[in-house]
């Protein structure tokens, strides 16, 4: 689990918004990107060669 000081100050390195934690699924979720960061060993990693892109389905689901 992510520390919520960490959660706090954690940003999109692309965008510098703020990032979603999925604790389901172990990731980091900037909407504005339509980006998921994964966790790995309690350790964000926040690169965008490991991010995946959300789905359309996922990216509408967050607005919800």
């Amino acid at each position: 689990m992510i520390d919520k000081k960490l959660l706090d100050i954690l940003a999109c390195p692309l965008c510098k918004s703020r990032l979603i934690y999925n604790k389901a699924d172990q990731e980091l979720i900037c909407r504005a990107d339509r980006l998921a960061f994964p966790i790995k060993d309690d350790i964000p990693v926040m690169l965008e060669d490991e991010a995946r892109v959300l789905t359309a389905e996922e990216a509408e689901a967050l607005y919800k």
